[in-house]
């Protein structure tokens, strides 16, 4: 009782493998107490219990369902053991399909069998061909199948054991018939083999003759309609059996017109391999009229290749149906071509619709540049931070912000040429190395073609390098034709020019065009593509990058030839106006526009590599700073009339400034020169040393040659300017001093003692004083220069007149020695050596004085002179102050 209980356990199975319906047997241990206590029997996961015969506790016969798992346990289940473990698996396998002929293990359906030349299921066949019953009975139920069963057992014995036994019962006959036979044979070979009118073998033919006519006439209708009948059903048969063929021209037709070109080709492949060296002559003249179709979709699929535009995709695509159709030529170095032609083609074209738009359209900047749609937010990125470069505020552009949003004809013609080419290039790029490493091919074209390829390959390596080369250089003689027409030559002018455009792009939208180009680089060589290739490129880059240094520092100097005009004359507390400060910016910003052109990317050359680009850059660097020069020069020569001071105020911080100036602010022409020569010494200590920094912190050549001509220039019109001044104020002072000395008569020998200096003197100190004031309210820092000069025209002049007198009184020398003595302390301060050298002369022509009461005297007048005009003198005092802490 506790063994029924134990759960069932397989340890075998046979066959271990099959497929579905294979029929197996199971053995193992307490596998039921019989059929009605198998409850349960799976394999693979699949119920075969419907199947299932119990034949006793440890075997079981069943047969091998339709299961999802391709292995798997075998688990029986019994009422009185349970659910039961296996130690074994099954292995299920995929049947194999089965045609009419083919021996098999397990039960076939024949009424849909399976044409494995057509690969197609066929439905049920013509009542004519279906096989007799072997059952013998229609089923209906399981009794009737128990008695077909009988029925197949008896037909089989009677296959088996009829034939045999018909040999076994006329045996003896056969042997009579040998026999007989025999003796006949012998006898005629007896008689002769000749033949005899009458004898036995003749009658014997002529009734075996007469035999086969009357059973021919018998069965001549018969097999009449058996023959009709065989050759109806071969016919039908070769078309059943053949039918692909007949109906392949078509579904090739068919499938052309839906695109369906891979099944035209696996078709063409069948039919090819089944018919293709075919001696029938039906099957010659269909496989004739295939042909005829594959060649005409071969031309069709050639024309859809080398149409353009078309996607990598499609080319590939086309590519592969052409090979596996092993079309003629290579196409797809046609396609190569006809794509190289095409890109050239856009080109031309893209630039004859700007240069036609410039001519038609009423303004420069048309059309205007579609943001949302460019690809390259980089260099409007760069563009618009170099615009955005601020100037002082009297140095502001004209245009508004709108300008950068304004791209010129070429600027516009660069960017979608660019744009053009990189939307073009990879793909022919990438179409040429899948022609390279054969992937353009199908496995089939790769393996049989591959050798021939190769040398293919070879041979077009130099060829694919002319059409790059050719695309290349296309490019940049087109962009050179718009921005640099004078490096094409006459020939090509036609071709790659005709932009007539008057005015010269500046250096922002040239900065602009270079980075393009430079990206338009970087993606290229992103392609692998060599640089041996794309060295035009790299040279079109240059020549731009030159010429946008040059544009730049000719707009700069077009620019300061206009400073003039916004000069304001407003003059801050040390003395200069905004002017230096805007000639700073001007070359600073130029500068700072020029860094991105100047820098060197990977594999790009210096801007300064060639000498005449060097001496070029020098000579407009020089350029620059004698125009600012030369308006400098302007402005202090400009006549009062052309002077406009209505937009004059005064410095709230500086009150003092401007106080001896008229109620409206009117400037003379000396103040004017004041503030010229004190912009002029800042400019030397301070602005153009910072520009010179500039210029080598950017890595300009002949930095000291712009320095030495710049100084010497801007020196040379200082010392004219500095001249022209003392010129103006020493000569007014100076020539007053010999008719004051004179006036009213005197004469050195006869005149009365001392009693003070004379008015001359002190109105030559006045006049001093008022340049000493007119340069203070320009400039502290010129007052000792412009004094010290005054002061030199002054003691030179007295000397002379000193020297030029022929005697003098007692109390002349006294007089004299006074008004000597009195100007040189005033103006001590000042002196100079060649100021002290003439004052000492003067005092050396006078008679020195004899006695100590005369040089009493001479020190009460002195002292008397300075405590009468301290006031006035006062000015020279704060002058020394300011000069002893500086």
């Amino acid at each position: 009782m506790s063994r029924s209980r134990q759960p069932p356990l397989v340890t075998g199975i046979s066959p271990n493998e099959g497929i579905p319906w294979t029929k197996v047997t199971i053995r193992g241990e307490n596998l039921g107490t019989g059929p009605v206590d198998l409850i349960g029997l799976t394999i693979c996961g699949h119920n075969c219990l419907l199947t299932a015969e119990w034949m006793s506790a440890s075997k079981i016969v069943c047969r091998v369902g339709q299961a999802k798992n391709d292995k798997g346990d075998i688990i029986v289940t019994t009422k009185s053991g349970g659910k039961g473990t296996s130690t074994v698996s099954f292995k299920l396998l995929k049947p194999e399909k089965i045609g009419l002929l083919d021996q098999s293990a397990v039960w076939v359906d024949e009424m849909n069998y399976y044409d494995m030349r057509t690969d197609r299921n066929k439905g049920i066949p013509p009542l004519s061909l279906r096989p007799a019953n072997p059952l013998g009975i229609e089923i209906e139920n399981f009794e009737q199948l128990k008695m077909a069963v009988t029925n197949l057992k008896r037909q089989a014995n009677k296959k088996s054991e009829g034939s045999l036994a018909y040999v076994k019962g006329g045996l003896s006959t056969f042997f009579e018939a040998q026999d007989a036979l025999s003796a006949i044979h012998q006898k005629l070979e007896a008689d002769g083999t000749e033949k005899v009118e009458g004898s036995m073998t003749q009658k014997l033919e002529n009734v075996l003759n007469r035999a086969s006519n009357t059973a021919d006439t018998l069965f001549q209708e018969v097999l009449g309609r058996k023959d009709k009948a065989d050759s109806t059903r071969n016919a039908l048969n070769v078309l059943q059996r053949f039918k692909f063929l007949f109906n392949l021209p078509l579904n090739i037709e068919r499938n052309i017109q839906k695109g369906d070109y891979d099944v035209v080709i696996n078709d063409y492949e069948k039919a090819k391999s089944l018919f293709g060296k075919t001696e029938v002559q039906v099957f010659k003249k269909y496989y004739a009229e295939v042909e005829t179709r594959i060649e005409d979709l071969r031309e069709l699929l050639l024309a859809k290749l080398l149409e353009t535009p078309s996607t990598l995709h499609d080319q590939k695509r086309y590519i592969r149906y052409l090979s596996d159709l092993h079309a003629l030529g290579d196409p797809a170095w046609q396609c190569i071509g006809a794509q190289h032609r095409w890109i050239l083609q856009l080109m031309h074209s893209c630039k004859e619709g700007y240069v036609q738009d410039l001519k038609g359209a009423p303004g420069l900047h048309s059309p205007m540049l579609d943001l949302d749609n460019d690809t390259r937010p980089l260099v409007l990125g760069h563009l618009s931070q170099t615009a955005s470069l601020k100037r002082g505020s009297s140095f502001q552009s004209g245009r508004d912000d709108t300008w950068r949003y304004k791209t010129p004809h070429r600027v516009a013609f660069v960017e979608k040429l660019t744009k053009l080419v990189l939307s073009q290039l990879p793909n022919f790029w990438k179409l040429w190395i899948s022609y390279v490493n054969g992937s353009l091919f199908s496995e089939t074209a790769e393996k049989s073609g591959q050798i021939e390829r190769s040398k293919n390959v070879r041979q077009r390596q130099n060829d694919f390098k002319k059409m790059i080369q050719e695309v290349m250089q296309c490019l940049v003689k087109l962009i050179r034709g718009a921005l640099l027409p004078l490096s094409i030559p006459e020939c090509g002018v036609r071709q790659y020019g005709g932009w007539e455009v008057k005015s010269e792009l500046s250096g922002q939208w040239l900065a602009h065009v270079i980075q393009t180009i430079r990206l338009t680089y970087e993606s290229l060589t992103a392609l692998e593509i060599p640089n041996d290739m794309l060295q035009t490129i790299q040279d079109l880059i240059l020549d731009l990058r030159v010429r946008c240094v040059t544009v730049t520092l000719q707009h700069t100097a077009e620019e300061i030839k206009r400073l003039a005009e916004k000069e304001d004359w407003i003059v801050d507390n040390e003395g200069l106006t905004s002017l230096p400060c805007q000639f700073e910016q001007c070359i600073v910003h130029s500068l700072q526009s020029l860094k991105g052109v100047l820098e060197c990317k990977p594999g790009e050359a210096s801007v300064f590599q060639q000498p005449k680009t060097q001496e070029e850059v020098c000579q407009l660097s020089i350029s620059i700073m004698q125009i600012f020069i030369y308006c400098l020069e302007q402005l202090s020569t400009k006549p009062d009339a052309d002077v406009d001071t209505t937009h004059l105020s005064i410095d709230v911080s500086s009150p003092d400034l401007f106080g001896s100036i008229h109620e409206d602010f009117s400037l003379t022409s000396e103040q004017r020169l004041l503030i010229v020569l004190s912009n002029c010494c800042y400019l030397e200590r301070h602005t153009f040393l910072n520009i010179v920094e500039h210029f080598e912190k950017h890595n300009f050549q002949g930095i000291e040659k712009i320095t030495q001509v710049s100084m010497a220039s801007l020196k040379e019109l200082d010392q004219r300017l500095f001249e022209t001044y003392i010129e103006l104020k020493a000569d007014p002072i100076v020539g007053s001093l010999e008719p004051g000395i004179y006036a009213g008569y005197f004469d050195w020998k006869d005149c009365l003692p001392p009693t003070g200096v004379r008015n001359y003197l002190k109105e030559a100190l006045v006049n001093i004083i008022a340049v000493h004031a007119e340069v203070f309210t320009i400039s502290k820092e010129l007052v000792p220069r412009v004094l010290s000069k005054v002061v030199e025209a002054v003691s030179e002049e007295l000397s002379r007149l000193m020297q030029c007198v022929s005697s003098f009184s007692k109390n002349g020398a006294l007089q004299a020695r006074l008004e000597i003595c009195a100007l040189r302390d005033t103006v001590a301060v000042h002196l100079t050596p060649e100021s002290k050298s003439s004052f000492k002369q003067a005092l050396e022509a006078l008679p020195q004085l004899s006695s100590g009461a005369d040089k009493k005297l001479l020190e009460e007048l002195l002292n008397k002179f300075k405590s009468s005009m301290h006031l006035q003198l006062t000015c020279f005092q704060a002058s020394s102050s300011t000069m002893m802490k500086t």
